[in-house]
């Protein structure tokens, strides 16, 4: 508790607004005594009607009506408002080649295809790293291998 009083400090006072809490005393166990059990003082709970903008006062719809008819209209210059759907367009089409819907086909999508041959790759490589391996036992072992294998790696990429 003394490691962490520093934050427990800072989570009271931004709490409550103010510099209240300078410290935090912590006790033994056993140091304080059993707290007094008092009668619970019922809450008094008082429902306030919601605010909205229609209960709002005069001033409010008076300045309200005031910045709408000033604001000014505003003015799409078309050439920007052709490059944004152009971008929109081009982002939906990279999003539905990332992301493809899987109910279009049964054929696999780029990702799928990518993954099967790095699967592909590593296999052959173990087997090809197996290969060697016997190779090598067996030429230290003073014996022959069981067939002779090529140890060069296809192409993958």
């Amino acid at each position: 508790m003394r490691l962490v009083t520093a934050r427990i400090i800072a989570a009271a006072n931004q709490t409550v607004g103010t510099d209240a809490v300078r410290g935090v005393r912590v006790l033994p166990v056993g140091a304080a005594a059993a707290p007094h059990v008092t009668e619970p003082v019922p809450a008094v709970v008082t429902e306030a009607p919601v605010k909205t903008r229609e209960m709002a006062p005069a001033g409010y719809h008076h300045a309200l009506a005031a910045h709408q008819a000033a604001r000014p209209d505003r003015h799409v210059d078309p050439a920007i408002a052709e490059a944004i759907e152009s971008q929109t367009r081009a982002l939906r089409e990279l999003s539905r080649r990332a992301f493809p819907d899987p109910d279009s086909g049964d054929e696999p999508t780029p990702v799928e295809i990518s993954h099967a041959q790095r699967r592909h790759a590593g296999r052959v490589t173990h087997a090809l790293a197996l290969r060697r391996a016997r190779d090598e036992r067996a030429q230290r072992d003073g014996t022959t291998a069981d067939a002779p294998r090529p140890l060069a790696a296809p192409r993958t990429a």
